[in-house]
C-alpha cells in the first residue's frame, strides 16, 4: 500500500482522473480522504475555467464574417489617471486558441498573472501591437476622442487588417465592420488579450516615468489621483507628463498663474 505522502503528490501531479485511482477513493485514512477532495476541487475549478475559456471563444467565433477571418479585438488602459498615456492594443487571435486559457480582464489578474499571459499572448497571438497616446494629446482632444484615436492607430499597426472589429465600449471611425461590446474585457477573448497588452505596456511605461521623477511614486500607482499623488502635486507642481485638463491639475495651474 502506497504511503499518503507517495499518494498525495500523486494526486498533486495528476491532471485527469487515472485508472489507478479507483483504489483512492475507497481509501479511509484521513490523509487521503483530503488529498482526494483536494484533487476533485482542482479538477472542478479546471473545468469551470475551460468552461468560461469556450464562452469567450463563442463570443468572438459569433461575429466571424466568415470562416478563418481575422477579428481584432481592442482595449484600453490609463483614462482615469491624473498623468502618463492612455495605453491601447489590438489582439488579432487564432480561432479555438486553447493556449490562452485563463486570460481575463486585466483588472481581475494579479500583476504577475498579467505578465505571464502578456508573454503567452504575444506567443500565440496571429498579430498585436500596442500605441502610447500622450498626456499631451489627452489634454488637446479630450480623454474619450484620445483613448478612441489610439485604439484605431493600434489596429492600424496591424500588420494585416482585420475583417472585423469588436472594441471594449467604444465606437471607432473606420470602415471595418465592428462591435461596442459593453465589458467586452470580460466577454471576447480577444478584447481580453488587448486589455492585458495595454495594462501591461502601460504599467512598464510607469516605471520607468518612476526613475526619472521618483518624488511623485508614478510605480506605486501608475499615475492614479491617490493622496500620495496629489500631495506630490501640490509639493513639486504638475510635470510634462501630467494631464493638464484633469483635475486637481487643472485648479492647481489656474491658481499659480
Amino acid at each position: 500500500m502506497k504511503t499518503i505522502k507517495e499518494i498525495t503528490q500523486a494526486l498533486k501531479e495528476a491532471k485527469q482522473v487515472e485508472q489507478w485511482m479507483t483504489e483512492i477513493e475507497q481509501d479511509e485514512r484521513a490523509g487521503v480522504v483530503k488529498a482526494w477532495a483536494q484533487f476533485q476541487k482542482r479538477l472542478e475549478k479546471q473545468e469551470a475555467l475551460k468552461q468560461a475559456h469556450q464562452v469567450k471563444l463563442d463570443f468572438d467565433a459569433s461575429y466571424l464574417p466568415y470562416e478563418n477571418a481575422y477579428i481584432a479585438g481592442t482595449d484600453e488602459a490609463g483614462r482615469g489617471p491624473l498623468a502618463g498615456p492612455v495605453v491601447t492594443a489590438a489582439v488579432i487571435l487564432p480561432n479555438n486558441c486553447m493556449e490562452l486559457l485563463g486570460v481575463n480582464d486585466s483588472k481581475q489578474l494579479s500583476k504577475e498573472k498579467r505578465n505571464v499571459f502578456a508573454a503567452r499572448i504575444k506567443q500565440h497571438a496571429l498579430y498585436y501591437a500596442v500605441h502610447f497616446q500622450s498626456a499631451e494629446e489627452i489634454d488637446r482632444l479630450n480623454i474619450y476622442e484620445a483613448t478612441r484615436q489610439s485604439m484605431l492607430k493600434s489596429i492600424e499597426a496591424l500588420e494585416v487588417a482585420p475583417s472585423f472589429i469588436l472594441a471594449d465600449a467604444m465606437t471607432l471611425h473606420t470602415n471595418i465592420p465592428q462591435a461596442s461590446i459593453i465589458k467586452g474585457d470580460s466577454q471576447s477573448l480577444a478584447i481580453a488579450a488587448a486589455s492585458i497588452l495595454a495594462k501591461t505596456a502601460r504599467d512598464d511605461y510607469m516605471e520607468v516615468l518612476d526613475q526619472e521623477f521618483p518624488q511623485y511614486g508614478f510605480a506605486q500607482h501608475a499615475g492614479y489621483g491617490t493622496r500620495q499623488h496629489v500631495d506630490a502635486l501640490e509639493k513639486y507642481g504638475p510635470t510634462i507628463h501630467h494631464r493638464k485638463t484633469f483635475e486637481p491639475i487643472k485648479s492647481m495651474i489656474e491658481q499659480r498663474e
